[in-house]
């Protein structure tokens, strides 16, 4: 570690306008169970997010988009 690494830790402290026993007690392995599943963050560009209020019409939209991808693309009967 080099020294202004050192310098920086020393000053790490809590700033005096927070009180440790007002931030509550920690919970040790508290997303622990989700993060071992897995998730799959996506990052929305922010004109693709402002017209899907939740995550929620963002899947229906997809689940409609690969319906549409499905009918498309398979084949026909004569």
């Amino acid at each position: 570690m080099n020294a202004r690494f050192m310098k920086m830790a020393k000053r790490d402290v809590l700033r005096p306008e927070y009180k440790r026993e007002e931030l509550g007690s920690g919970v040790r392995g508290k997303y622990y169970e989700a993060y071992h599943k897995g998730t799959n963050l996506v990052l929305l560009s922010p004109e693709v997010a402002a017209v899907f209020p939740t995550e929620e019409a963002v899947n229906e939209a997809l689940r409609s988009l690969i319906e549409v991808a499905k009918r498309s693309t398979g084949q026909t009967t004569r």
